[in-house]
């Protein structure tokens, strides 16, 4: 973690209208050793995305103008940095929405210091390719590697563009090639979130995975729908 090796800090975008929550969230975050930046709306956070590269951003979902869901959207055809929402609600359908267009994690206000900054490291671990298991290695099917280690997906056509819950998502069906996994399977493994029962967002992630795969100059079939069951990585 770039934080910790004194390399250079992780850069953060803080995106919230409410002065109580940005204080509270830019100091806990500079505390820790992150670089925080900090805009109280979607026009502004969009400009600042612009001009610097950052590695993660939390998001306020109600924000004035333009929402954080909208945000979110905007910045995924920027960026693959990983987004934590922030929201005062609570319910599985929020948490699948902001799955659904592209988000990585969900935390309810109030939250305290010690969840936020697990969260954030949680993610920034995730993206930067330190959150492995003592066996990582890396999977070869149908020509494409996917390099726990080095968090890249390649093969002849050159690399895959890939968020870091998309890359997750990849690696599970990978690591299960030629086997059907189903969607709760999926979202126990990619997200970690068994008690979502809503298994749609994982279309919307397998819609999105066939995009990356065809953009970057592979075949999208390589990922297969398996009605009833659910996907399966061809071998």
């Amino acid at each position: 973690m770039r934080h910790i090796m004194n390399e250079t800090p992780s850069r953060i975008l803080v995106v919230d209208d409410e002065p109580s929550i940005t204080e509270f969230v830019g100091y806990a975050l500079k505390k820790e050793g992150f670089q925080p930046d900090v805009v109280d709306n979607g026009e502004d956070a969009l400009a600042m995305a612009q001009e610097n590269d950052y590695d993660l951003f939390v998001l306020d979902i109600m924000l004035p103008g333009m929402d954080g869901y909208e945000l979110c959207r905007r910045l995924r055809t920027k960026t693959s940095a990983p987004v934590l929402f922030l929201s005062a609600r609570d319910t599985e359908l929020d948490k699948v929405v902001g799955l659904e267009i592209g988000g990585d994690d969900y935390l309810a206000k109030p939250f305290g210091v010690r969840e936020l900054i697990a969260r954030v490291r949680a993610l920034l671990r995730r993206s930067q390719g330190s959150e492995l298991t003592p066996n990582s290695h890396a999977i070869t099917a149908s020509g494409i590697t996917l390099d726990e280690d080095a968090h890249t997906a390649t093969g002849p056509a050159g690399d895959i563009d890939l968020t870091p819950r998309e890359f997750e998502l990849m690696a599970c069906l990978m690591k299960n090639a030629g086997k059907v996994v189903s969607r709760e399977e999926l979202l126990r493994d990619a997200w970690g979130w068994e008690y979502l029962t809503e298994t749609k967002t994982v279309d919307t992630h397998i819609k999105r995975l066939r995009d990356k795969i065809e953009q970057a100059g592979y075949d999208p079939g390589l990922v297969e729908t398996v009605r009833g069951y659910g996907y399966r990585f061809k071998l």
